[in-house]
């Protein structure tokens, strides 16, 4: 698992029992989130956009005040809700939730609340779209090496599944994980997988949706073939 710990652990929770309990489980983040002091200012502001809940809880440690908030993905906006925003889900991605804004415009200014790497240009976007908005960085996205029980893992040439949420991560796995022909690769969206295609991996696939949900089913169907292949081999 490469994501920051608590998403990696809370991803791991979310397995069916008899998945994680067939899997040996490393955790070695490849991020780490680090907050970044910065007053929010929310004066003149008719609501906010999150599109993780890192950006939630940086942003609701620096303001007391809570606005509409336009959230990417239900767990942001579970998030939000729960840190008192008046949260509201608007899709899976930051393309879902631009067109939904611009098809049914909210009260404005708006203010993204993000993190220092961030995709999707919601600000300009939205801003262009005749929404003003902008941007403001609350959070890092620090990357980090590969464990050594990683690396010792990967260099075994074991089959190993590796579930990948971000671009950013997914590149900087593929500049770290050596030889993966026997890496099980599964990636949280086209763009996600994209940095990965110049691998020679075993098996890159897709989620079907870029949600943990459809990453838990692919990471259980990988899990299942991997399961079949041994016992077939064992028959054998």
């Amino acid at each position: 698992m490469t994501r920051p710990l608590a998403a990696a652990e809370r991803f791991v929770a979310g397995l069916p029992h008899e998945v994680r309990a067939g899997l040996q489980v490393i955790y070695a983040p490849l991020m780490q989130i680090r907050p970044i002091q910065a007053q929010v200012s929310l004066g003149s502001m008719k609501g906010v956009i999150f599109t993780s809940a890192n950006g939630v809880e940086a942003a609701s440690r620096e303001t007391a005040v809570r606005l509409p908030a336009f959230c990417v993905g239900e767990r942001t906006a579970k998030a939000a809700a729960e840190a008192g925003w008046q949260a509201v889900s608007l899709g899976q991605c930051a393309d879902e939730l631009v067109e939904r804004m611009l098809q049914q415009p909210p009260e404005a200014p708006l203010l993204h609340l993000r993190g220092a790497h961030a995709r999707g240009g919601i600000a300009r976007r939205l801003t262009d779209g005749g929404i003003p908005c902008r941007a403001q960085t609350v959070y890092d996205q620090v990357l980090l090496s590969l464990s050594e029980e990683a690396q010792a893992v990967l260099s075994a040439q074991k089959d190993v599944i590796v579930p990948l949420f971000s671009p950013r991560t997914a590149s900087h796995f593929a500049s770290q994980c050596g030889d993966a022909a026997h890496l099980h690769l599964i990636a949280l969206s086209q763009a996600v997988a994209e940095p990965l295609k110049s691998l020679n991996c075993k098996v890159l696939r897709v989620s079907k949706e870029p949600d943990a949900q459809a990453m838990a089913e692919a990471v259980f169907d990988a899990a299942a073939q991997l399961s079949r292949l041994e016992g077939k081999g064992r028959a054998e």
